[in-house]
């Protein structure tokens, strides 16, 4: 049986990998190079994540053992502490904003307390009326004006009482009333799975990438013009055939593609997303990986400190803004703070983040059981419409590759 993998971003790759002993793989990516989104560029010796700041850990354990064992061996990475933290003004506290109540007494006693009151007389009754409904539920009122509400405000460029709080799940940690208490008395740590990172030792995640696409069949510079069922096959561009087809791509995009499923190309126009602008530069240095900045003064909403993903780290940080902002904007905001010596680099993406609003559970829905039929999957962040961290995308990847070949290989014996 001949697959079809639409797209060669991190879930492309994984399936792809995983699928290779089974059956005749190849992959459509419409790019020059593999790896989408979490493919990096190297500028003036520095390491330019144009899309985020990509690093791997998962909580999952065969997600490891696969990037471990198939893909890249575990003596060719670095781990990495993950040093976060979040500007408030003129102060620096440590990310989680939860566990620095006491950092925060520091300077604004009366502010720490009414985080503490509110925090602890916060009454969560499990059901939320939008993502500001959660985030005050969960953290009191206090914590969610002070950094919560403004800070989704920026990152989703929208109202969070426009949002669903469904995203949030494993992408905060949430502490309860005991574990907050406790964060007041002692030192308290980020209890993500993501509190310590791998990065290759190379310094360039494409490493991984490369590693991740192997001999892997890629036809480069093949977007997708159309997608017709014909013959119990799935023929793209008019020319191509596959048993499987699975789509990678944007959910948004792909419906519009497919003969014969116009219904859902209106449904896909509901969908949303963000783009986001980065630029890189030259800094004083860090040993912080991540600084989130909830000031709507400020229109970067966080700093990622790649330079600390290194062995040995160096002084390079990537700034980015939610939406489209121009190289001007960008190193005019930079200049505001003189940590930032000297832009490198700048990029605007296309998709960047999918958008929980009040109508995305509706239409992915919709789109997933009208879409998902005869042999036609989709996957990953942007296939699914899901705010997938690169593990999330591998582990999606081997579910899907499971259910392929039980099905079709295992079921055939």
């Amino acid at each position: 049986m001949k697959v079809g993998i639409i797209g060669a971003g991190v879930s492309g790759l994984s399936i792809a990998k995983l699928l290779s002993p089974y059956f005749e793989v190849e992959v459509l990516e419409k790019k020059q190079v593999h790896g989408g989104i979490a493919r990096t560029q190297t500028v003036n010796g520095a390491t330019y994540h144009p899309i985020g700041g990509h690093c791997f850990n998962s909580k999952f354990p065969e997600v490891l053992d696969f990037v471990f064992d198939k893909v890249l061996s575990k003596d060719q990475w670095h781990l990495v502490e993950r040093r976060a933290s979040i500007k408030l003004n003129d102060h620096k506290v440590p990310y989680p904003i939860e566990f620095s109540v006491r950092q925060i007494n520091e300077f604004d006693p009366e502010l720490a307390f009414r985080i503490t009151k509110d925090f602890l007389s916060a009454e969560d009754n499990g059901s939320y009326s939008n993502l500001e409904d959660w985030f005050r539920r969960k953290f009191g009122d206090t914590l969610a004006e002070l950094y919560f509400i403004p800070y989704n405000s920026k990152i989703w460029n929208r109202s969070p009482q426009s949002m669903s709080h469904e995203w949030v799940k494993d992408k905060l940690p949430l502490p309860d009333k005991k574990s907050f208490f406790a964060g007041l008395v002692s030192e308290m740590r980020d209890a993500m799975p993501h509190s310590y990172f791998y990065y290759p030792n190379s310094n360039n995640q494409n490493t991984f990438l490369d590693a991740l696409r192997g001999d892997t069949t890629i036809q480069f510079e093949t977007p997708v013009e159309s997608i017709a069922r014909i013959g119990g096959k799935w023929v793209v561009n008019g020319e191509l055939s596959y048993d499987i087809l699975i789509s990678t791509a944007p959910l948004d995009e792909i419906p519009a593609k497919m003969q014969g499923f116009e219904e859902f190309a209106e449904l896909a126009k509901g969908l949303t997303y963000n783009r986001v602008t980065t630029m890189l530069w030259r800094t004083t240095g860090t040993e912080d990986t991540w600084t989130y900045v909830p000031s709507p003064d400020i229109i970067f909403h966080r700093y990622i400190h790649v330079g600390s993903f290194l062995d040995p780290v160096k002084p390079f940080s990537i700034t980015e803004a939610v939406g489209v902002r121009t190289r001007e904007e960008m190193i005019l905001a930079g200049k505001a703070d003189p940590f930032l010596v000297e832009p490198l680099s700048y990029n605007v993406s296309q998709h960047a983040y999918v958008v929980f609003d009040a109508n995305y559970r509706r239409l992915v829905v919709g789109l997933r059981d009208g879409l998902q039929r005869d042999e036609f999957h989709l996957l990953g962040r942007f296939g699914e419409w899901e705010y997938y961290n690169m593990d999330i995308c591998i582990k999606k990847a081997m579910n899907l590759a499971e259910t392929l070949i039980r099905k079709h290989v295992n079921g055939a014996l």
